[in-house]
């Protein structure tokens, strides 16, 4: 048998200062991709999400990229601007520590771009079996 321990007073709260922090990452870092990066890898790169853990210590950062861009080279020009995001969120940022960043690839707006397509074939046969 397994408890719930997320019985009103049992336990801290879940504290919002991680949201903060990953809003506040995400803003900055959508800002140096746009306008400070000279990376071509990632031009139209954008940052769609960021999740950053209790301690404040790891964000995790969730990017896409235009379509017919390759999501691989994305991913290695992400990488390799580390060191500059990272440094730059340094002096924008007032934490104690500075973040360390995981660049992974949103596959979640794919996704919901594939759902969206699926419901509007579902939505266009309706309408052809109406016609005929």
């Amino acid at each position: 048998m397994e408890f719930d321990f997320k019985l009103p007073g049992l336990g801290k709260p879940e504290s919002s200062r991680p949201k903060r922090v990953a809003e506040a990452v995400k803003n900055e870092l959508n800002m140096l991709l746009l306008q400070r990066v000279g990376d071509p890898t990632l031009s139209g790169t954008l940052v769609s999400r960021v999740a950053v853990t209790p301690d404040l210590k790891l964000a995790k950062v969730y990017f896409t990229v235009p379509s017919g861009k390759g999501r691989g080279a994305a991913q290695k020009g992400m990488n390799r601007a580390k060191g500059f995001f990272r440094s730059h969120l340094a002096k924008i940022l007032n934490l104690r520590y500075t973040p360390d960043l995981a660049f992974y690839f949103d596959e979640l707006s794919e996704e919901a771009a594939r759902i969206d397509t699926l419901f509007r074939e579902i939505e266009q046969e309706r309408k052809d079996d109406e016609q005929a």
